[in-house]
């Protein structure tokens, strides 16, 4: 997919505090279209809080958030998921006891577009409405590959199948606007290999731009564009992963002072 210089997101001099613990001070960073930008720094950095006001979980006390041109400082979470900003949650949030193929047909709410009336009795638009969303379930389904899962209640399926069908679910949203938190956390190599190509595909195939938050640097490394570095609420780097790997500021958060040999 090519990358343009196309603004998806603007967070503008962002500030977020909890009584006297400033969790954001003056965050700003733009996310172009079909860019992978991750987010990266130390536990309590405040990677996690950056999702959830954009997102409108959190509603920051200064700065502006903009989503393709719009301010949504004011809009709430429903709202967003139709204009296209979905998310994976860092602890897995489904419905246990609903099948795969339920859980991805939950994340359609925002479409459907027949009544109650239409659904209770099941016939005509409701039942070709049904179809379609069914359609591009399966075709996710197929995507992320978890076919022998579909009927399968998720409360019962293996750690790593859960986090892809939370994937799958997000999906289902039709994103143009992707937050991953932590999509990886406590996987095995293999699984995080998984998702780590999914990621790929979903920005390189269907154009989705994504935000990465995860712990794991040699994925972050790998797969991203640009990376955000944050410590303790700030913005201490920006840059490519080759930019980033050399920032003595970028070391030094996460070795600690006497760990950067003098340059």
């Amino acid at each position: 997919m090519e990358r343009n210089d196309t603004i998806v997101l603007r967070v503008e001099d962002l500030h977020l505090s909890f009584g006297g613990v400033v969790a954001l001070d003056s965050v700003s960073f733009d996310v172009k279209e079909h860019e992978l930008l991750a987010i990266i720094g130390p536990n309590g950095a405040g990677k996690t809080c950056i999702l959830n006001c954009i997102n409108r979980f959190y509603r920051q006390q200064g700065g502006k958030i903009y989503y393709e041109g719009r301010e949504i400082d004011k809009i709430p979470p429903y709202k967003l998921v139709k204009m296209g900003v979905s998310r994976v949650f860092q602890h897995i949030e489904l419905y246990s006891g609903l099948s795969t193929q339920d859980n991805l047909m939950a994340a359609r709410h925002a479409y459907i577009k027949y009544g109650p009336m239409a659904s209770a009795l099941y016939f005509g638009k409701a039942v070709r409405e049904e179809i379609e969303h069914r359609k591009i379930v399966e075709d996710i389904i197929d995507f992320l590959e978890i076919e022998p899962i579909r009927k399968k209640m998720v409360g019962a399926l293996p750690y790593g199948m859960r986090k892809r069908v939370d994937l799958g679910r997000a999906l289902a949203a039709e994103p143009k606007l992707l937050l991953l938190d932590e999509p990886m956390a406590g996987m095995n190599l293999e699984e995080k290999e998984d998702i780590a190509r999914f990621i790929i595909d979903i920005r390189e195939a269907q154009g989705i731009t994504a935000i990465l938050v995860d712990h794991d640097m040699g994925v972050v490394m790998d797969i991203a564009d640009r990376i955000v570095v944050l410590d303790f609420g700030h913005l201490i780097a920006e840059g490519t992963p080759e930019q980033i790997r050399c920032n003595t500021a970028v070391i030094r958060a996460y070795l600690g002072e006497e760990q950067v040999s003098p340059v």
